[in-house]
């Protein structure tokens, strides 16, 4: 069993989420096991900027994570259907004006700047 670790972006986008299904991703991250990795099929693997990840699908949603030692670092957890995601899979390099636009707070704030 991993000890699980998350990331700002992670733990944001699980805080939208609803109560129960908060718990059932606790639930799929925290049943990931060794042998699981291996042999399951529905857990995706991929190289990036020398990193290994893995890839899960819960709901609308993929979690991308990690595995140092013991710890299951979960990076990252994106819409399926979003840019970021598609960005984040493809390999593409995002920019940090890009990040700041998927940010919901950059474009409240520009609609402020309307006022």
């Amino acid at each position: 069993m991993y000890q699980l670790t998350f990331s700002n972006q992670s733990m944001a986008e699980m805080n939208k989420l609803g109560t129960l299904e908060q718990m059932e991703l606790i639930e799929i991250i925290s049943s990931i096991t060794p042998e699981r990795i291996k042999n399951d099929r529905v857990i995706g693997i991929f190289q990036r900027e020398g990193k290994t990840f893995y890839r899960i699908r819960f709901n609308d949603f993929r979690i991308y994570f990690e595995i140092q030692d013991e710890i299951l670092h979960c990076d990252f957890i994106l819409h399926k259907h979003s840019l970021a995601d598609f960005v984040f899979r493809m390999k593409l390099p995002l920019t940090e004006e890009q990040q700041i636009e998927q940010d919901q707070s950059f474009w409240k704030y520009l609609d402020s700047l309307k006022k």
